[in-house]
């Protein structure tokens, strides 16, 4: 623990909160590996390279609103880790983006996207620029102003940008559209693209039906049956939608729904047209669904984690899940947990499920549909070929489920939790190719 903790009190002093909490949270899982170790990994100054980005792009982004008035934003690149491929990973368009926020995601995004088994590094980006409110043309004038200033640091074999949050579709294609201008190339550099100009159909339901697919396979080597399980499931954007859409189809019971003003619970299960027509359709907020079905209710200002079900997927934002959930949780009858979001449960909330019966399935697995989808549409683009709907989410269906095997198989070898068996995969995946590289 020693070499760890030398570690985690540098980080601490450079007061980058999120930052630590994961950092903190990922090496003490594995702390038992790491001091079997530790003599080659301080000689090799592993867990320095690991926690310190490969590098940080900062850039003053100054755009005119539909006034006249000039605006100024700042945006980041957090190119994390290259040693397994590219960087990989988001962009963010957010007032809470810092760069506390965007290290935390890129050192996350590095060790998922090391489980995909796809030869992809880690990265996180965005800015502080909130799309809301905003008209077309004041987001298209950022969009521009924005990669006016981070093309010259991507490529499709260097760093391929996707969507995150307030980074639609729409997003994208202006992003994509100026790339296209400022360097006369289309080389599906930024993933996440509407179908029309290279996108991959699924893109969008990759995430919340990838989560379900983890989720179900993991079930089955339980020898559990997904099938009239009741779930909870917080939020109410791509991923949860689709999220509720597959395990449906799975013939399970969606519950609840919610965004940031309150949530739904539907005790006859969550009418998915509906909840679509109202969140993606018309942008309402999740308070109408009750206007359409009259057996729900709506909770202003809670969360859905007081009702009893069988298994809980949040899938709306960090730390969303904190100590009063997770004993809400747990005394609520939950058998299992899959994170749909980025970090949704904080460390007291794990330490509580961790040491309960509860199964926890982490986001860095749970959730990396969305970034092998991406991959997929990369693959797609460098073939100057259309992949078809059930191409794409059959072979995401292949590689979750491999990717659950493969963290089930390191679960049972190592005697631990899932949390621990998936960073152990990821870590001496990038660790020995570090080694390997020499770098």
């Amino acid at each position: 623990m020693e070499y760890i903790n030398e570690i985690l009190e540098k980080i601490k002093k450079e007061k980058d909160g999120k930052f630590y909490e994961a950092t903190s949270a990922f090496l003490n899982s594995i702390s038992n590996y790491i001091e079997e170790n530790e003599e080659i990994f301080r000689k090799k100054a592993i867990l320095e390279k690991l926690t310190t980005p490969d590098r940080v792009i900062q850039f003053k982004v100054s755009w005119v609103d539909d006034n006249g008035i000039n605006r100024v934003n700042n945006g980041y690149r957090v190119q994390f880790n290259n040693a397994l491929g590219a960087y990989k990973g988001g962009l963010r368009f957010h007032p809470t983006v810092d760069l506390d926020t965007l290290k935390f995601l890129g050192f996350e995004q590095t060790f998922k996207n090391a489980l995909t088994n796809l030869p992809i590094g880690g990265a996180k980006g965005g800015s502080d620029f909130n799309p809301k409110g905003k008209s077309d043309n004041e987001i298209l004038n950022f969009c521009k102003e924005f990669m006016n200033e981070l093309y010259r640091y991507i490529g499709p074999y260097t760093d391929i940008p996707a969507g995150d949050i307030g980074v639609s579709g729409k997003e994208i294609g202006y992003l994509f559209g100026h790339y296209k201008k400022l360097t006369r190339k289309f080389d599906g550099t930024i993933s996440g693209k509407p179908n029309t100009i290279g996108g991959l159909l699924g893109r969008n339901e990759a995430t919340g039906y990838g989560l379900v697919y983890f989720l179900n396979h993991i079930m089955k080597k339980d020898n559990f049956d997904i099938k009239d399980k009741k779930i909870l499931v917080s939020g109410s954007g791509n991923v949860a939608i689709h999220a509720i859409e597959k395990a449906n189809e799975l013939k399970a019971k969606c519950i609840t729904a919610s965004d940031s003003n309150g949530f739904i619970y539907d005790e006859n299960g969550i009418d998915i047209d509906i909840l679509k027509e109202i969140k993606l359709i018309k942008k309402q907020r999740i308070s109408e669904y009750v206007k359409f079905v009259k057996t729900a209710k709506y909770f202003e200002g809670e969360r859905p984690w007081n009702i009893k079900a069988d298994i809980a997927l949040p899938c709306a934002t960090e730390n969303e899940i904190n100590k009063n959930d997770a004993m809400n949780l747990l005394n609520n009858g939950i058998k299992y947990i899959a994170e749909g979001a980025n970090m949704p449960t904080n460390n007291e909330a794990k330490d509580i499920i961790l040491n309960s019966n509860i199964v926890f399935l982490p986001a860095k697995a749970a959730n990396a549909g969305g970034v092998m989808s991406s991959v997929f549409e990369m693959s797609q683009d460098s073939n100057y070929i259309y992949w078809n709907f059930k191409k794409s989410d059959d072979m995401l269906k292949e590689n979750m489920e491999k990717m659950a095997e493969s963290i089930y198989n390191e679960k049972i070898r190592s005697s631990c939790d899932y949390q621990t068996a998936a960073n152990l995969i990821a870590f001496k995946k990038v660790v020995d190719a570090i080694i390997i590289e020499g770098i």
